[in-house]
């Protein structure tokens, strides 16, 4: 996602690794559970503690809001359009446009793969190197 380009590169920067290096050296669980230790969120309202996965809600609002396509927010996290209809989009049923997410956009043409290719009569043409 394009939001992430700029806090990878600022991570980049900060760490100069080695091409060799892992961009991220520790675990995924250490990193977020320090995170949010930093950030005192590690509980939610409800006193809940939060985990990698309470991100998935949040992630499937973003999206939406942001006008992706329902069926590839759908595949992206391995479920249905109607689990995300019924438990993740009921909660932006006045922000979302319905009729925007809930269409199937139409598949490109393919193009004819005969007329790409030489015939006998044309010669492939070398191009200088």
């Amino acid at each position: 996602m394009a939001g992430a380009v700029v806090p990878f590169q600022r991570l980049f920067k900060r760490n100069e690794p080695e091409p060799t290096d892992r961009l991220f050296p520790r675990s995924q669980r250490e990193l977020f559970n320090a995170i949010l230790d930093e950030e005192e969120l590690k509980f939610d309202r409800d006193g809940l503690a939060r985990t990698t996965y309470s991100l998935r809600h949040s992630y499937i609002c973003f999206r939406l809001m942001e006008g992706a396509d329902i069926y590839q927010v759908a595949k992206n996290c391995r479920t249905s359009v109607e689990i995300i209809e019924n438990y993740y989009a009921v909660h932006l049923k006045n922000t979302l446009d319905a009729a925007a997410i809930n269409v199937r956009k139409a598949k490109p043409t393919k193009i004819n793969s005969r007329a790409q290719k030489p015939t006998k009569a044309e010669p492939r043409r070398r191009t200088a190197a």
